[in-house]
């Protein structure tokens, strides 16, 4: 049995949808990926632009290829652009280190996937991304 099933993933993304109706944020992508950087599933709202599936996947990945949510990639991208550069030319162009990538833990802390939301703004993206999170019984770590 997969520690992240199909329906918890889309439980994830019910729950992200209903937090960006909640505050009114603009349509969105949501990908949901396990531990592995493997899609589980990504749903993207009507009006959502054409990239939301690679955007939203690649904060997903980036907060799983570095251990950290992406707000810290992000921070770390600032820091270490050099590194990071390298980290997004060895994933074959995967990483994309901007906020709105939420590590998922299960109840004792193991990272089991992230979640990935493009549409709005980084903070408004990262918190239908937490929201989606916690409404699916994890912990969500948005670094």
């Amino acid at each position: 049995m997969t520690a992240l099933p199909l329906e918890k993933a889309r439980q994830i993304i019910d729950a992200a949808f209903a937090k960006g109706a909640d505050l009114k944020l603009k349509p969105l992508g949501v990908s949901v990926l396990d531990a592995g950087g493997h899609l589980v599933a990504f749903q993207r709202q009507d009006g959502a632009s054409f990239l939301r599936p690679q955007m939203s996947a690649g904060k997903a990945y980036g907060a799983l290829a570095i251990g950290m949510g992406s707000r810290k990639v992000e921070a770390f991208a600032k820091e270490r652009p050099h590194l990071v550069a390298g980290i997004s030319d060895v994933s074959g162009g995967r990483v994309l280190p901007v906020v709105g990538g939420v590590l998922i833990r299960d109840k004792a802390g193991a990272i089991i996937g992230a979640v990935g939301i493009s549409g709005d703004t980084s903070d408004n993206d990262e918190t239908a991304a937490i929201a989606g999170i916690e409404a699916a019984g994890f912990t969500a770590d948005p670094g």
